[in-house]
């Protein structure tokens, strides 16, 4: 594999055990307006920090990317999420979160109105990854996540498949291989109207998040 030249790159631990030294460190690139890749659950991301325009920008720019394209954004625990969303349950939230979905909620004012302008709504993602969890945690505000890759390219599975996007990264987070043969990202699931949901991406976890919804909380889908 050939060496990154120029972002600083850190290294998980094989069992994905996760050095305060490392989060910090990413933590302080993002707090600058900086952007970095990171694993996820699915495939591999890049972000910057939702409250940032300038890295919101960066991010856009970088994949080459629809401006019209709304960006997700990630958060450590479910609790953070009431701060920038309207929570239609806490139950249901937990029962998808953490892991392979994106759920679609109404934002409320406090999320950067530069980001996504003109949307009432957000995609708001938890992987089950500790590194993507405990930065959000550490930064006390969201993420801007989107796949790390240029928006003709397929999603990412390790950091040698978008080496396009190394030299406009600040950091490099390398979690090894991720294993997903599907290179699917999340299932995208709008739960922003009551009782309803409407499927926008059917992604990694599709089968299994309709069925709770149907089964578990009686939402009817809508097209």
């Amino acid at each position: 594999m050939t060496e990154l030249s120029s972002p600083v790159r850190i290294s998980l631990q094989e069992n994905n055990d996760v050095l305060s030294d490392d989060i910090e460190k990413a933590g302080q690139i993002l707090t600058r307006g900086g952007t970095i890749a990171i694993p996820t659950d699915t495939i591999y991301g890049v972000a910057s920090l939702a409250q940032s325009t300038e890295g919101v920008q960066k991010l856009y720019e970088m994949k080459q990317r629809d401006p019209e394209k709304p960006l997700a954004i990630c958060v450590g625990d479910v609790e953070d999420i009431s701060r920038w969303a309207y929570v239609p349950d806490d139950n249901l939230l937990r029962d998808l979160l953490p892991g392979a979905v994106t759920v679609v909620l109404r934002r409320k004012p406090a999320l950067n109105p530069e980001l996504n302008p003109g949307l009432t709504s957000i995609g708001v993602r938890i992987p089950s990854h500790p590194f993507v969890r405990k930065l959000a945690q550490f930064c006390k505000q969201p993420l801007a996540l989107t796949s790390a890759n240029t928006s003709t390219k397929p999603s990412t599975l390790a950091v040698n498949e978008f080496q396009e996007l190394w030299p406009k990264l600040d950091l490099i987070v390398d979690g090894g291989t991720i294993r997903n043969d599907s290179r699917l990202g999340s299932t995208v699931v709008d739960i922003s109207e009551a009782n309803q949901f409407r499927i926008i991406r059917r992604g990694r976890v599709y089968e299994a998040t309709t069925q709770l919804l149907k089964e578990t909380y009686g939402f009817r889908e809508v097209q």
